[in-house]
């Protein structure tokens, strides 16, 4: 193994527990999967896919974990990688050979042609939270603040300051605020350490993040503005290539009355721009092998739902055209084998994505 994370799931020997269960029980097909690091909804789809898998004898999954998903996204199109997850906004930027693959060129649009999603989910939202005692409720409070709003570059950053930009009505990093930025491996720190009055980071339902500053006092979660969220700058806003709305009811959040978290809304609901992610796998992976994958996928989302506290609020059932973002000028199309899984069960993929 390389230095880097790696988590074998593959069960190439005979395991014990399915030597018991008999010839029947071992996986048909071998394959490689890679994910993000542990701690979030992408690393959990991948993790519990690879042991449904392998427990109804399906495939076996070498799984790869803590990797980037720009380069696992490349992998898939190349046939380096079966299956990996990742934001779907890269598949619009590898397609028009932009951001972190300009180096790609025109090639960028052969390589997005041969990817096709199995399923979408969204990896939380980006939400802005701040700790009561800074007295920050609402977005126009952190005028003056500093607001973690990132890692020092990338798609986060961007993110990061075009919702606090947005929902600001156009305050600006470096001018309105001060914007805070440390890598990831830097944040549960900051989040407790006093540097930054607010954060402005993604978050699922209930969210680690919130959980680690609430170690440091009680934390307001700011919702998107309504007024804002309602404009037809908004709706196009969450119509581009790698957004999509996240509303949830305070209730179904996962917080307790005592837990020491406060919504901010005007209504009780919480909204803000999430962050949608499909597992992709090749384009020309065999249909009836997506299709049994997938099938076995769907079968298996009441148990996904359990396996985080917050994996039932991230949309493993949902593939709607607004909710995912597919469509549009998003090009990234599902693979025939997973558009037959889903019909099957019931559920109807947009025409425009298949």
């Amino acid at each position: 193994m390389s230095s880097r994370l790696t988590r074998k799931i593959a069960i190439l020997g005979c395991a014990a527990a399915l030597c018991m269960a008999g010839p029947a029980a071992l996986a048909q097909v071998n394959l490689t999967g890679e994910t993000s690091s542990p701690g979030n909804s992408p690393h959990v789809n991948m993790v519990h896919l690879a042991d449904v898998l392998a427990r109804e004898g399906i495939a076996n999954i070498q799984v790869s974990e803590g990797q980037t998903a720009t380069n696992s996204i490349v992998n898939v199109a190349e046939g380096k990688t079966d299956v990996a997850t990742a934001p779907t906004v890269l598949h619009f930027l590898l397609e028009n050979g932009r951001g972190p693959f300009s180096s790609q060129g025109e090639n960028g649009k052969a390589l997005a042609e041969k990817v096709r999603a199995m399923w979408p989910y969204n990896a939380g939202a980006y939400g802005l939270f701040a700790p009561v005692a800074s007295g920050i409720r609402s977005y126009e409070d952190i005028k003056g603040r500093t607001v973690w709003n990132g890692p020092p570059s990338g798609a986060a950053l961007t993110l990061g300051r075009q919702t606090l930009q947005l929902g600001t009505g156009g305050f600006k990093d470096g001018e309105d605020y001060k914007g805070l930025q440390t890598n990831w491996g830097q944040l549960p720190t900051v989040l407790v350490d006093g540097s930054a009055e607010a954060f402005m980071v993604p978050v699922t339902f209930p969210s680690d993040r919130v959980v680690t500053a609430l170690a440091a006092g009680n934390v307001n979660l700011i919702s998107f503005p309504k007024e804002i969220w309602e404009s037809e700058g908004m709706k196009k806003f969450l119509r581009a290539p790698g957004n999509s709305p996240v509303v949830i009811k305070g209730e179904d959040m996962g917080y307790g009355p005592d837990q020491g978290v406060t919504l901010i809304s005007e209504d009780g609901y919480f909204r803000s721009p999430g962050v949608p992610f499909a597992t992709l796998v090749r384009a020309d992976m065999p249909d009836d092998l997506v299709k049994k994958i997938t099938a076995a996928y769907i079968a298996s989302i009441p148990e996904l739902k359990k396996r985080a506290p917050y994996a039932a609020n991230v949309n493993f059932d949902v593939v709607d055209e607004e909710t995912t973002g597919f469509c549009g000028a998003l090009t990234l199309k599902y693979h025939p084998g997973a558009v037959a899984a889903w019909e099957e069960a019931g559920y109807k993929i947009p025409d425009c994505a298949e």
